[in-house]
């Protein structure tokens, strides 16, 4: 059908991913590291304690003792094509659009920092992208990051007049495709080591126990992600929990605390999967 000659131009019908990340200050320098940190550490998905009683300890204390080490940590992993999730996420976005063809509109997004789930659906949709698939890139759910990623994306449409229709991924913890990669690529790392591990340890990034507690299926998509690549290694594998942060009690056994039990078993040759 012709449309008239006065009609704005309309693009193809397409399908759009949006593959989602967790974010990334824009460069390895305290101010762009406090910007991102705030925007992180205020997000109630992540801290679940009330605003009046967190902002203060956030804005008063965090906010002006964290940025200055963490962005000497940034730095010390920056990389000429900006930081290293930035550019594997960009490559995996290249490789799942090489995967589907020129059919379907694949890109990328960070939950916090650049560039925005807001503004990379906003280019979808102009793009001509009716149907789009929200994939946020974590195995196993979390309320902390696949919840508020998704909350996102929801909180961008809450404020359009014509909404694409949306779908999301969800967790792949268990996924035959996934345990098999993970195999492969811990066989990899394995057999470049220059000796043999009497234990590997599986170290998940931590959580609160509340939110256990509280039915987030985290742990036990976790726990289900090492027994599967256990039984596909055909060998045992500890689980742990890293990355503890602040003075709630976190998802245990710690890893560093694993490491150390280990060491007392007589395990002194370990290697650790993350």
């Amino acid at each position: 059908m012709t449309l008239p000659p006065d009609h704005p131009a309309i693009p193809k019908p397409r399908i759009g991913v949006l593959l989602m990340n967790l974010g990334t200050p824009d460069g390895p320098d305290v101010r762009s590291v406090k910007r991102y940190l705030g925007e992180f550490l205020s997000d109630r998905r992540v801290v679940e304690i009330p605003a009046i009683a967190w902002q203060p300890i956030l804005r008063g204390i965090i906010l002006n003792t964290r940025p200055k080490k963490s962005a000497h940590a940034y730095s010390q992993v920056w990389r000429e094509d900006g930081s290293p999730l930035a550019a594997i996420t960009r490559l995996q976005a290249a490789a799942v659009k090489d995967s589907f063809g020129p059919e379907v509109l694949v890109d990328w997004a960070m939950r916090y920092g650049r560039p925005a789930i807001a503004e990379r659906l906003s280019a979808m949709q102009a793009a001509g992208c009716e149907r789009i698939l929200l994939a946020p890139l974590y195995p196993q759910y979390c309320a902390a990051t696949t919840a508020t990623a998704n909350d996102k994306a929801f909180a961008h449409l809450a404020g359009l007049r014509w909404q694409p229709a949306l779908r999301t991924l969800p967790p792949y913890y268990d996924d035959p495709l996934y345990i098999d990669a993970l195999k492969t690529d811990l066989e990899t790392s394995l057999a470049a080591l220059d000796f043999v591990p009497d234990a590997i340890v599986a170290s998940f990034h931590g959580m609160p126990k509340r939110t256990l507690e509280m039915g987030d299926p985290y742990h036990c998509h976790c726990q289900k992600t090492a027994r599967l690549l256990s039984a596909a290694m055909g060998r045992e594998l500890t689980v742990a929990f890293q990355s503890r942060f602040g003075p709630q009690k976190w998802l245990g056994p710690a890893t560093d605390e694993t490491l150390v039990e280990l060491a007392k078993a007589g395990k002194t040759k370990v290697a650790i999967f993350a």
